[in-house]
């Protein structure tokens, strides 16, 4: 049955320089056309809705801007999908997130996000020093995040995330601690970090090509996650997966879907969906699969099966990603690598559990590129 929907709004008004998702770049949103087509794929879709036994458990508009598209577009999208999936989002039952930009954030919009069932907002908030966000060819400035916290609540939605990015450039001067204290203090009920990485063919992989600007040191990377640990746990958040930390009850229910293995379907371009064995991936340029769906043609542009060695090596790297850890002999034939790690502090044993500390977090894809070679030659 599917319970986790994610669909793709790919529109954004500019590419911010670190970028390399799917986006369309368009002064003007083309919504209806947009939702017609996501709805068009849906109908096309199998299983059809009436296969669709269970309501949804989480739905995610992300993107791209998905708080672009026009509040009417937005909520006859919305209203028809939990048609299609038989929920009631009255009720609250499922997590509705929709990711935003603080400037898309007025009165006018966030109550039609809120009566159309929205009931998180995932806030691209990024820095909260202006000269960063310039950089970062982001719309917004610093003071325009407390304001669409603020609006949001008034609205009637209270769990907000914060995203923030680290490990910037030493010439931006970025003031990492002020930035959390920053967050912090706007009482959000989660926050996403993500360390600052060089994309292929972005505005940033071309500015280090020409020496412009360059990446901080690994000590850097690590002093600045280490310092985010210690802050955000000291505020009351709890990391439960590498890159995110929640208040108690506020963790990400669609993201803790992703992490566990569970299946999920995937709208829009560019747009996932997994099965638990097979993965499938649509058409990622937004004028490409519109076509495609006008002429009543898949979506989906490509798939893959997992062979049973990689939905292993999968199922291992997701479980040391979050706080569960994995059982601790979940996975015999590397006990010895598994020690090793042990004893260089980079996991922690606890409950009949192996967990990352924060500075095997750090680590965590070097780790699983070990254990990914062990793995290989004992096969």
């Amino acid at each position: 049955m599917v319970r986790h929907l994610y669909v793709h709004v790919p529109f954004c008004v500019r590419r911010c320089s670190y970028c390399d998702f799917s986006i369309a770049v368009r002064k003007s949103v083309p919504g209806s056309t947009y939702v017609e087509a996501v709805l068009a794929e849906l109908r096309s879709a199998d299983p059809g809705p009436g296969a669709r036994g269970e309501p949804l458990d989480t739905l995610y508009l992300g993107g791209g801007t998905p708080s672009l598209l026009p509040p009417p577009d937005l909520a006859l999208l919305l209203t028809s999908l939990f048609d299609a999936f038989r929920s009631t989002p009255s009720l609250d039952d499922v997590e509705v997130t929709l990711e935003a930009n603080p400037e898309d954030v007025t009165p006018e919009s966030a109550g039609v996000w809120r009566s159309a069932g929205v009931n998180r907002v995932s806030l691209g908030a990024q820095s909260f020093d202006d000269r960063v966000l310039q950089w970062m060819h982001r719309s917004h400035d610093a003071a325009r995040i407390g304001d669409a916290v603020r609006t949001l609540r008034a609205a009637g939605i209270e769990n907000i995330s914060l995203d923030l990015i680290f490990a910037l450039p030493e010439e931006l001067h970025r003031d990492w601690e002020r930035d959390l204290d920053q967050a912090i203090s706007l009482l959000p009920s989660h926050i996403s970090l993500y360390g600052l990485t060089v994309e292929p063919r972005t505005p940033l992989d071309r500015w280090i090509s020409r020496g412009a600007t360059k990446l901080p040191a690994d000590d850097r990377y690590a002093e600045e996650y280490l310092l985010a640990h210690e802050k955000l746990s000291a505020a009351g958040f709890a990391f439960y997966e590498v890159s995110n930390a929640a208040q108690d009850g506020f963790r990400s229910r669609h993201n803790s879907a992703y992490w566990s293995g569970r299946s999920y379907v995937g709208l829009g371009p560019a747009a996932h969906s997994f099965d638990g064995r097979v993965r499938r991936w649509n058409i990622p340029a937004w004028e490409a699969y519109r076509r495609a769906i006008s002429e009543g043609r898949a979506a989906v542009e490509s798939e893959e099966v997992l062979t049973e060695e990689q939905r292993e090596l999968e199922a291992l790297y997701l479980a040391l990603r979050t706080s569960e850890g994995l059982p601790r002999h979940a996975f015999p034939r590397l006990s010895t690598q598994l020690d090793a790690f042990l004893a260089a502090g980079w996991l922690r044993e606890e409950g009949g559990s192996l967990r990352c500390s924060p500075e095997g977090w750090l680590r965590l894809d070097s780790l699983i590129s070990d254990l990914t070679m062990r793995t290989e030659a004992q096969a």
